[in-house]
């Protein structure tokens, strides 16, 4: 994949398993410091060292600090001396992993660099997804990505990649070729491009950004039934605008139920899951967090949904944070069966914050629970059919994902047969009557 960074001003963001998502800016300079502390750290690797520490003091979400003297932590990152900012950042990772929480992590600028790309939905660049093709041996685009400038230029799925802006891509790797691709939106580039039955050609290219989809979708003929299938293969930035248009498109189409693929999704943003959750569920909690202090927040439906069709969600053992957030809501209000394998078992939230070199901090400062008060934290949501691919399934599956979605694969045969033992024409819904509450508008996953 082609990207580059999309640079945030100093925030915080929250996040669940490896996902992102922003919450309130704010500055990552801790009020606690004082003038003369400022001073004598300024332009100094020890400025980063206490960002983070200042971070962890305020938020983390064990006041205990895994039963750690957290002050006296502080006086020993400051008692040393770094002669670079990689000396401190390894120093920084030595402190956080005193708290016994691998979600509590420091990431270099690269490292954060790619999880804001990640869930910024976005990237800048020409669009097209490639790999280094395992029988030639040669960079190969594996599809251009809709209304990008590679489809525009008509780059083609299959297509070698010969050559970028004159440099030679024989054996170089994936990552290496992004790094030529990515740039700046509206700067040129050039690809040499071999397709089969013709002689190598120049392809020139304006970059521009580009609005990755998370979500597919296509209208399934079972029997005598139109199923809309949905895949959401992560919670980014615009993944709740791309899930609406799915469900009115497929809505338009007059489908009679629903299947929700989660599977392999590891999450995303949380106000993305919220919103999701809102096309599907029409009243009911989504979700409940609480941070160190006891403080709670509570995330409910607010009859915005957009189908009470029939509903199966599909999930596995990578479906996690977000997912679990959007897969408990539908399981705790009855609003669909989930069918599949358990679910990655994440309950932790995460503020993710952007410090002064560029380089992140993601620490844990809440839990969230389901609607019924379900903490699956190391448990999972278990589906309501239970039902785990054998090894030689999940093989065939990854190795030929076009098989995804098909009669050839269980988990959505089972859907259909269970959606087919309904009545089609009469919605599962059972919704509880619960008085609208808070708004769920600033964490995220």
């Amino acid at each position: 994949m082609n990207q580059s960074a999309k640079r945030y001003s100093p925030l915080q963001v929250a996040l669940i398993g490896g996902a992102i998502a922003t919450t309130a800016t704010m500055s990552v300079f801790g009020s606690a410091w004082t003038r003369s502390v400022r001073a004598a750290l300024q332009d100094s690797p020890k400025t980063l060292v206490d960002q983070v520490w200042q971070v962890v003091n305020r938020e983390y979400v064990d006041g205990s600090f895994n039963q750690q003297d957290w002050q006296a932590t502080r006086q020993s990152l400051l008692s040393k001396n770094y002669s670079s900012n990689e000396e401190a950042y390894v120093a920084i990772r030595e402190a956080l992993q005193k708290l016994g929480d691998p979600y509590t992590r420091f990431m270099d600028p690269k490292q954060y660099e790619a999880l804001t790309n990640q869930t910024s939905g976005e990237v800048s660049g020409i669009g097209i997804r490639m790999e280094v093709n395992e029988k030639t041996k040669r960079l190969t685009v594996v599809e251009p990505i809709e209304n990008s400038p590679a489809l525009k230029g008509g780059v083609k799925a299959g297509d070698e990649i010969l050559a970028i802006d004159g440099k030679s891509t024989l054996n170089m790797k994936v990552d290496d070729a992004s790094k030529l691709i990515r740039g700046k939106a509206g700067t040129p580039i050039t690809l040499r491009l071999g397709r089969m039955g013709q002689n190598a050609f120049n392809v020139k290219l304006t970059r521009a950004t580009i609005e990755i989809p998370t979500v597919s979708y296509n209208l399934k003929q079972e029997g005598n039934r139109r199923v809309g299938y949905i895949r959401l293969r992560e919670f980014s930035a615009h993944a709740s605008d791309q899930m609406r248009r799915a469900i009115r498109d497929l809505n338009g189409r007059r489908v009679d139920a629903f299947v929700l693929d989660l599977r392999g999704n590891p999450g995303g943003l949380l106000q993305s899951s919220i919103e999701i959750a809102r096309m599907w569920i029409d009243d009911g909690g989504i979700v409940r967090t609480v941070d160190r202090r006891g403080g709670t927040e509570d995330s409910k439906a607010n009859r915005t949904a957009l189908t009470k069709l029939p509903l199966a969600v599909l999930v596995d053992g990578n479906s996690a944070s977000a997912s679990e957030i959007l897969t408990g809501a539908l399981k705790d209000n009855k609003r669909a069966v989930v069918i599949g394998g358990q679910t990655f078992g994440k309950a932790l939230v995460q503020s993710v914050h952007e410090l002064s070199d560029g380089s992140g901090l993601a620490v844990t400062i809440a839990h969230y629970y389901t609607p019924k008060g379900t903490d699956i934290n190391h448990k999972g949501i278990t589906p309501d059919i239970k039902l785990d691919l054998t090894e030689a399934q999940e093989r065939q599956l990854a190795t030929n994902p076009s098989l995804l979605g098909t009669k050839n694969d269980p988990q959505y045969a089972r859907a259909i047969a269970v959606l087919s033992g309904n009545n089609f024409a009469q919605s599962p819904i059972i919704l509880p009557t619960q008085p609208m509450s808070a708004r769920a508008n600033d964490l995220k996953f």
